[in-house]
């Protein structure tokens, strides 16, 4: 799996959810609302999902491997931290 493009779509102040974040991978499929979330150890990446007949929530779309979301969770945190760090730098030289 070749990620060529991660985008911090919108970030948040609230207890669980950090951010919205958009992934591309080989350039040619985009995949949108994956979520940063604060767990009770570490942040994690929860996949985009919707609620079913059940009203059970299921991914739309997910990594097969764990590999492959293990791949997928270092780049967007990975992202995400850069992003915050961005964000703090700019806020200091502003101020």
């Amino acid at each position: 799996m070749n990620i060529t493009d991660i985008r911090i779509r919108k970030t948040y102040e609230s207890e669980r959810l950090r951010a919205l974040v958009s992934v591309t991978i080989d350039g040619d499929l985009a995949v949108h609302d994956l979520k940063v979330i604060s767990g009770p150890e570490r942040l994690f990446v929860a996949m985009p999902s919707r609620r079913d007949e059940g009203g059970i929530f299921r991914d739309i779309v997910h990594p097969i491997s764990p590999a492959a979301r293990e791949q997928l969770e270092a780049a967007v945190l990975s992202a995400y931290d850069e992003y915050l760090a961005q964000q703090q730098a700019e806020s200091e030289f502003e101020g």
